[in-house]
């Protein structure tokens, strides 16, 4: 099988790497019931040949591999490689680059959003992908000769994809738009966890500092237990019981068995640390208690109307310039447009800015209105 399992085997294999331009990289990894995922399977491919790296393989050391990985004269290609990009992080303590993503490219290149691996090896590639060990256990061992065979195939495709990919982007004059995006998988503060700002994924429905202060309190408390642990943080505590918590902020043990949803943690490990972080945020000084803005993400005030205008614009452009809608704008972008003509979001800047948030403003105050074409079949948008 084209598998390593020993450090020698390794070096080697990477050493017949150096030089080359690019090399493409995947992981199979387990995260369901752990904090950091479980690094099973590295799968590289080079111009001529291709290997499965076995992480898990008694005394096996990848430093070669983290070596070739962190060379930037190399690039390194992944596919829709965000997760595969933090566990290296996590485990190098730098992230690999410079990267080129296919998933992302594609989406300049106009195969919508979010375009899966397995549909562009059809269309870039010519081949279909066997997907029967999709949900294999690549932590079992052995590994058998059909998953390296399959694990393989996630490499050796997407050479032939990256290539076409490439080629589109030269001759549309797209590859910058790619390096914004290419810039943030390549920033080691996208896979650094700060557990003092996790309470801003909650969403909470309000704006009362002191609650805020709890929430954030307990957001952390959540965090840091998780990752001791190596634990999922919905095991640790569901958001909602955190959210209740916070809104209830209670200060005994009893206190904690009146809430319907947090009541689990009044028995148990957790119940200490849970009444230390909400005492903390309700003894902080209301100052130096977090308030949430509307760049947060917190506002239910967005003009309806305006909205809804922007998203069919957002539409119209997508279509026009063949770029998928998500790498233009999401939904909080165009709330936060609704709002403030000075909103400091993605689709305002760059290349984004020229090809819709130019055309959004516009349309905002009335300089542009939006129509069916002739045919109807289509939606056109004229100055006004």
């Amino acid at each position: 099988m084209s598998l390593i399992t020993d450090t020698e085997t390794l070096a080697a294999f990477c050493g017949r790497l150096k030089g080359v331009d690019f090399v493409t990289v995947d992981t199979e990894f387990m995260r369901e019931t752990t904090y950091w995922a479980r690094l099973c399977l590295v799968q590289v491919g080079g111009p001529d040949e291709a290997m499965c790296i076995d992480p898990l393989a008694p005394g096996i050391n990848l430093k070669p591999l983290y070596d070739l990985l962190a060379d930037k004269s190399m690039l390194k290609v992944f596919h829709a490689g965000r997760q595969d990009l933090e566990i290296f992080f996590t485990a190098m303590g730098e992230v690999p680059a410079p990267v080129f993503d296919t998933q992302i490219a594609a989406m300049v290149c106009g195969f919508g959003d979010q375009v899966g691996y397995e549909a562009l090896v059809a269309k870039l590639a010519n081949a279909n992908l066997d997907k029967s060990q999709r949900f294999t256990d690549w932590s079992q061992r052995p590994l058998t000769e059909r998953q390296v065979t399959y694990a393989l195939g996630d490499v050796t495709h997407l050479r032939k994809v990256y290539v076409a990919l490439q080629k589109r982007l030269e001759k549309t004059g797209r590859a910058p738009w790619l390096d914004e995006e290419d810039a943030v998988l390549s920033d080691p503060a996208t896979y650094k966890v700060d557990p003092r700002e996790m309470w801003r994924r909650l969403r909470a429905r309000t704006r009362a500092p002191r609650m805020l202060a709890v929430l954030r309190e307990l957001a952390a408390w959540r965090e840091i237990t998780a990752q001791s642990l190596d634990m999922p943080r919905q095991r640790v505590a569901k958001d909602d019981a955190i959210l209740e918590l916070a809104a209830s902020m209670p200060a005994t043990v009893d206190d904690i068995k009146r809430s319907r949803l947090a009541k689990p943690l009044a028995s148990g490990k957790y119940v200490d640390g849970v009444l230390t972080a909400v005492a903390k945020g309700r003894a902080l000084p209301e100052a130096e208690c977090p308030r949430l803005e509307r760049d947060d993400g917190w506002d239910t005030q967005v003009p309806r109307a305006i909205s809804e205008l922007l998203k069919l614009l957002l539409k119209a452009r997508s279509e026009q310039h063949d770029v998928a809608q998500r790498l233009i704008a999401n939904s909080d972008d165009i709330n936060s447009i609704a709002l403030s003509d000075t909103a400091d979001v993605p689709a305002l800047h760059g290349w984004r800015r020229e090809l819709f948030g130019e055309d959004a403003l516009k349309l905002k105050h009335g300089k542009l209105a939006i129509g069916l074409s002739a045919n109807g079949k289509h939606v056109e948008v004229f100055e006004r």
